[in-house]
């Protein structure tokens, strides 16, 4: 079975993207537009990358990734070699909570304003997710995901 991941970057340009993400995922990396499956060899990884408006707006989907392949450590890798800031969706499927993972492989739970476009989701307004606000206190859906609210996890995902 095969995975599909769904990143965001702070800022970066879809170019550098590419072979960063060659060398965090340790595979072939061909991005979509030119992949053909026909040609494919078995160990590469499309990618998608595209530059989207809006906070952390460079995109990142992975098809194909093998099953085998952990995610926290490869997204941890890509922040460290880009030296940004990335974001993947957390456990509790609310669309306003993510992960930040920061170059130095430190986990944290944030909510972002999220606002639906013709271009897809815009994020807008970082917070942390924390006890401390009314939206993760309680009986909120934070509580419900292995990344409690005010949880740090630091440089677990580069382990």
């Amino acid at each position: 079975m095969t995975e599909l991941w769904n990143w965001r970057i702070d800022g970066v340009a879809p170019t550098k993207v590419y072979p960063a993400l060659a060398e965090a995922l340790g595979r072939v990396v061909m991005p979509l537009a030119v992949a053909d499956p026909a040609r494919l060899p078995t160990y590469a990884v499309v990618c998608d990358v595209w530059e989207a408006p809006g906070a952390f707006g460079t995109m990142v989907d992975c098809y194909g990734v093998p099953e085998r392949l952990p995610e926290l450590p490869s997204i941890a890798a890509l922040a460290r070699l880009l030296n940004r800031n990335c974001l993947m969706r957390d456990d509790t499927l609310d669309a306003t909570r993510h992960l930040l993972v920061a170059p130095d492989g430190t986990i944290r739970p944030v909510h972002f304003d999220v606002t639906e476009t013709d271009d897809g989701e815009v994020l807008s307004d970082q917070r942390l997710c924390t006890a401390a606000h009314p939206g993760c206190r309680g009986w909120s859906q934070c509580h419900r995901s292995r990344w409690a609210p005010d949880s740090v996890a630091p440089a677990r995902a580069a382990a």
